[in-house]
């Protein structure tokens, strides 16, 4: 049987210094990196919030402006547009299909106007898009309120 020396186990506690400041090492720039890719997901998330209220924005901007079916654009903020919002006349023709102008619970005289309402809002690279159908009436068949 061998004898150990302490002088054979020389510069060991060196060693196993380095390797646990090695594994320290990593996890230090695991977590950095972890922080940094959580920071841009909120980030993310808080510009397609923002991007989300502004088309919502620009969709109320577009009901209030019914029955004037023009584009329209606008800012909300200083880091939020909405754009290409769109207003349609989705009525059906009376000629093609009068049931659908109808609702239950009114009778033929009566008729309503439907339209579809979209808006696109962007913030900073974040788009999203909100679309609306919007049912006005009941107006008086074949009379001018239903223009």
């Amino acid at each position: 049987m061998e004898k150990l020396h302490l002088g054979d186990q020389k510069g060991m506690a060196l060693v196993i210094a380095l390797v646990i400041l090695l594994v320290l090492t990593l996890i230090g720039i695991s977590s950095i990196n972890t922080t940094i890719f959580e920071s841009k997901i909120s980030g993310n998330e808080r510009w397609g919030s923002v991007a989300f209220y502004a088309a919502t924005g620009g969709l109320e901007v577009g009901i209030n402006k019914i029955p004037d079916l023009t584009v329209y654009s606008g800012n909300i903020g200083p880091d939020a547009t909405y754009r290409s919002g769109r207003i349609t006349d989705a009525s059906p023709q009376p000629s093609i299909s009068l049931g659908l102008a109808l609702k239950s619970g009114y009778e033929t005289s009566f008729e309503f106007k439907r339209f579809q309402v979209s808006a696109t809002g962007s913030s900073f690279g974040a788009l999203k898009e909100v679309e609306a159908q919007i049912l006005l009436g009941p107006y008086p068949a074949g009379t001018s309120y239903n223009n």
